[in-house]
């Protein structure tokens, strides 16, 4: 089976205090950490045991918090990218954790989703994360939320990343008819693919890999078809993958989210992002003739390597 499995373990700590995350600035208990940690171990051995059933297998980390900043998840993935079976390992992450662990990983299955919160690091240091994995020819893209105060540190880093790095914005959807139309020509123009996300889609009833190629995993081993709903469909120690697979459709209203929407088969997201799909690397050309030559920013192989 080929599947992609997104993980959160009992991490709840950040080294940011961003105003729009609950879990900015929290730091977790000495308890809490070894519980995340242990589980992680649980989680990286399970996925090791998959090579026996012939399984292949995606891994994206997006913990609450920096899972970076904690050896457990830097060894984790540098486990992962090692294991013939694993496909991709990514991990969504602020980037302000030091990278010289990466000389031991996998660089052709290993990724990241950099995230840029201008208001808590300063831009050359950001900017000098990013040369360093650029250097190191990791594959990553760079994001961050638009927020109309946030337009102008958007456009620097825009005009100060190499041209082959796919910078997206995520739409500020807090407050509704947030943008003018002059704000989302301007946003349209840092990230061609803007509006995609910019939009909610309708997904009650709609058919969709979650929960059947795609599984939301919980620490403990819960778990569920997407982030958004909150049933549980199994255990994944106890039911493991087969047990677990079914076509189940969308239960919820609408699905605005980009971990979300990009597995809903009637959206056009796979062939856009083909094997980049999980870490928001888009193949080039994709959306907009604007995107450029593709080097490391940008995958250059078909969908067939993705989920």
């Amino acid at each position: 089976m080929k599947a992609s499995l997104y993980y959160r373990g009992s991490l709840s700590s950040c080294n940011y205090d961003c105003p729009y995350c609950p879990f900015s600035k929290t730091k977790d208990s000495a308890e809490t950490l070894a519980k995340d940690r242990e589980q992680l171990r649980t989680f990286v051995e399970w996925v090791q045991e998959q090579a026996h059933d012939g399984h292949r297998l995606s891994v994206f980390f997006n913990p609450y918090g920096e899972g970076l900043t904690h050896r457990w998840y830097r060894e984790a993935i540098t486990q992962l990218s090692h294991m013939e079976h694993v496909e991709k390992v990514a991990i969504q992450t602020n980037l302000s954790a030091n990278l010289d662990w990466t000389q031991d990983i996998d660089r052709s299955k290993t990724a990241f989703w950099a995230t840029y919160h201008p208001e808590q690091t300063k831009e050359a240091r950001f900017l000098a994360q990013c040369d360093d994995l650029y250097r190191r020819s990791i594959a990553f893209s760079v994001g961050t939320v638009g927020l109309r105060g946030a337009f102008g540190a958007i456009e620097s880093l825009r005009r100060l990343l190499p041209q082959d790095v796919y910078l997206w914005v995520n739409a500020f959807k807090d407050k509704p008819n947030y943008y003018t139309a002059d704000e989302v020509a301007f946003l349209r123009g840092i990230d061609p693919l803007f509006e995609w996300n910019l939009t909610d889609y309708d997904s009650r009833g709609q058919s969709c890999r979650a929960g059947e190629q795609v599984f939301y995993v919980q620490g403990a081993g819960l778990v569920k078809r997407c982030y958004k709903d909150r049933q549980v469909i199994g255990n994944l120690y106890r039911d493991g993958l087969a047990g677990l697979s079914a076509k189940r459709p969308c239960r919820m209203e609408h699905c605005g989210c980009y971990i979300g929407y990009i597995h809903m088969p009637q959206l056009p997201f796979q062939d856009m992002y083909g094997s980049g799909l999980l870490e928001r690397i888009p193949l080039r050309g994709a959306g907009s003739a604007d995107i450029g030559s593709a080097n490391i920013g940008f995958t250059d192989t078909g969908s067939e390597n993705a989920i």
